[in-house]
């Protein structure tokens, strides 16, 4: 009766196997797509990054500055996120097992942990900006 059971389930179980797997793929992708364009972004502005260093910004001010940009852009996508995967929840609602398709506590989940690592992916580049030598940065150009 156990190979019955195990076998009429083996083909859900792998389609959810590979949906976690390109779940954790995707988290991974989306964290080092925020850190490039966080990364690039303030590659582009060093020089402004050096003047308000210069001027007397303190560390914690440009390391706001620049997690605060960040985590907007990161809100925005999430939202826009949620927005998508409840219009689209009815093609994997036939996959769900005790779990209705409009789940709060996981849409909750997802969101959080994408903001976690979005706030990781922009605190990175973030910390390493306030490094950047005023001097350096202003005769950058």
């Amino acid at each position: 009766m156990d190979d019955i059971v195990a076998g009429s389930v083996s083909q859900p179980r792998i389609y959810a196997l590979l949906l976690g797997i390109f779940a954790g793929l995707a988290l991974i992708l989306a964290a080092i797509g925020i850190y490039g364009v966080i990364s690039y972004t303030i590659t582009q502005r060093t020089h402004e990054i050096g003047i308000r260093m210069a001027l007397g910004a303190q560390t914690r001010d440009v390391l706001g500055l620049i997690i605060k940009q960040g985590m907007a852009l990161a809100l925005v996508g999430i939202f826009l996120g949620l927005i998508v995967s409840l219009a689209l929840t009815r093609v994997l609602a036939s996959q769900l097992y005790g779990v209705s398709s409009t789940d709060v506590a996981t849409f909750t989940a997802i969101s959080v942990s994408l903001m976690v690592v979005a706030l990781i992916a922009c605190y990175i580049p973030a910390l390493r900006a306030t490094k950047v030598d005023p001097m350096i940065a202003v005769r950058y150009e």
